[in-house]
């Protein structure tokens, strides 16, 4: 199957959504059940708890691992951080659902969930959640989306190389397998970071004041206030977000006074390292498929931005640790309220309406798909087939 679809942490109102290739978004409303929209605070909350069971149990365990001495050590923190990160990303994605107010009916209570996960976690809530927003708002729009914006085709009057910081960052690398190999640890390691820090992956028209080219790097960090990522209105609550990095880090010194800055390393940052490659991997693989358009700025419409969206299979882990993230993202992106658990139904309603427009990667595996698009999908061209305006990923 192949699929599409598309909404928002603000309403499709925001930008162009008619467009008749694709479904309304009336149509596929209606298509869902109305109790996949019913979102419970008890049952989010519960997956919370689960969670933070799971992730303190470990914490314990590692804990005790500080005082083992043998040559089992090694592999059972190799062991260790694996799993924990699973963790820390499943506690990650339950945040990214109070981001979209899909955890529960109570604002005010997803934001304090969202801030205090996504803090335990390094993670800047309302920060990510405002360019995140506008991520949806603007999903797969050449100028104006804010992740993992591709390369165009290079052409005879494209400018000078890269610098080599862009090049790990748009997973441009050379083709000898070696190089592809270290940059895409690179990239799946610090990806994250640096889009938190320089606004890494986002389009020349993301940013709410200016284009990225008038604006140093330093200064689209998700970390200043002042930043132009942001509006006016949400600087406070980026200082917010940063306090919430603060007070965790500040519990991290205590942590490595008492174990040692190893052991904390090895409790919390090796994990941590884990939860980068998990996050960029399933961000990444959601918006790169050869069957999934990018639009230039005259051809996109909202609809068709949300339906190039990718579902990808990742078994148990996907399903039940990362809460579904991977396997049901085309239903999320068109209705973001829906609660993870009811996303599975939505999907199955709303398939049949969408056709081949449903991009539905499945019975593949899910690493070997990374490394597939990583060392291919180098930039996007038109196709002598695609509509003006309407861009595909090139095969390499």
């Amino acid at each position: 199957m192949s699929a599409t679809t598309t909404q928002t942490l603000t309403s499709p109102d925001m930008a162009p959504v008619g467009d008749a290739s694709v479904p309304g978004i009336k149509a596929l409303r209606e298509a869902i059940p109305e109790k996949c929209f019913e979102r419970s605070l008890l049952r989010s909350l519960s997956y919370v708890a689960r969670d933070l069971v799971a992730v303190s149990a470990l914490f314990y365990s590692a804990v005790c691992l500080t005082r083992l001495e043998s040559s089992w050590a090694i592999p059972l923190w190799v062991l260790y951080s694996f799993v924990q990160g699973l963790f820390f990303t499943g506690l990650w994605i339950l945040a990214h659902e109070c981001g979209h107010d899909s955890f529960s009916s109570h604002l005010q209570v997803n934001a304090a969930v969202g801030w205090v996960l996504h803090s335990i976690l390094l993670v800047p809530f309302f920060s990510w959640k405002f360019s995140h927003s506008r991520h949806h708002r603007y999903a797969n729009h050449m100028d104006k989306d804010t992740v993992f914006v591709p390369n165009r085709k290079p052409t005879s009057e494209s400018k000078a190389e890269p610098s080599f910081l862009t090049r790990l960052v748009d997973h441009d690398a050379a083709d000898t397998p070696i190089v592809s190999l270290f940059t895409l640890a690179i990239h799946q390691l610090f990806g994250w970071p640096a889009y938190i820090l320089i606004n890494a992956g986002a389009g020349a028209q993301s940013l709410t004041r200016g284009r990225r080219s008038t604006v140093p790097t330093y200064k689209q960090s998700h970390l200043d206030p002042t930043s132009p990522v942001f509006t006016r209105q949400e600087q406070p609550y980026v200082l917010l977000s940063n306090a919430g990095i603060v007070a965790v880090f500040a519990v991290l010194y205590q942590v490595a006074q008492t174990l040692g800055y190893r052991n904390t390393f090895l409790l919390y940052g090796l994990p941590y390292l884990w939860m980068n490659h998990w996050i960029v991997a399933i961000t990444y693989l959601h918006h790169t498929h050869p069957e999934a358009p990018h639009y230039e700025d005259g051809a996109w419409t909202y609809q068709k931005g949300a339906m190039s969206t990718v579902d990808r299979e990742f078994g148990f882990i996907g399903r039940h640790i990362f809460h579904g993230i991977i396997e049901y993202h085309v239903v999320h992106h068109i209705f973001p309220r829906i609660p993870f658990y009811h996303c599975e139904e939505a999907t199955f309603a709303i398939a049949p309406l969408l056709g081949d427009k449903y991009i539905a990667q499945k019975k593949t595996s899910f690493l070997a798909d990374l490394w597939e698009a990583f060392t291919t999908a180098k930039y996007v061209e038109a196709r002598p087939s695609s509509e003006p305006g309407v861009v595909h990923w090139a095969k390499a």
